[in-house]
């Protein structure tokens, strides 16, 4: 099965998926990977253009792949404002959405207290397109119920 986590920036999508994944999971996040990607003493939330665009590169690749092995494992993808191609590709796969949304306000002070002060925009861009389309399944603080 693929899980596509959907939600803002410092809503909970990690701690959602942690609660929920088993260790044979795949699981595709973009942090984890930019991360992983960078060298000793890195920022943890490193906004790097070029870590970025390496780290995109990359969970491009692993979506493609894990994507081929859904019959014999689950895949949990971080995709925080999934495009409609994307959505439709992931409906294809029969991908289940989640999307992770303790509120905006909860957003905005966490963003403030642990995440580069860019990511304001990236939420704020999120919750305009979120107001622009009908909802999802919808998870409560930051864990589904």
């Amino acid at each position: 099965m693929l899980y596509v986590v959907t939600g803002p920036p410092a809503a909970g999508k990690t701690s959602w998926i942690d609660a929920h994944a088993k260790p044979a999971d795949v699981v595709i996040d973009l942090d984890r990977i930019t991360s992983a990607l960078t060298g000793p003493g890195a920022p943890q939330w490193s906004q790097h253009p070029l870590h970025l665009r390496v780290a995109h590169r990359a969970r491009y690749a692993a979506i493609d792949e894990a994507c081929q092995h859904l019959d014999r494992l689950d895949v949990y993808l971080i995709h925080t404002m999934p495009s409609p191609k994307h959505m439709a590709k992931y409906k294809r796969l029969g991908a289940r959405v989640v999307v992770v949304d303790p509120g905006e306000s909860v957003v905005t002070k966490r963003i403030e207290a642990m995440r580069d002060p860019a990511m304001q925009r990236v939420a704020s861009r999120w919750y305009r397109a979120r107001r622009a389309r009908p909802r999802d399944v919808t998870v409560s603080g930051g864990l589904e119920w």
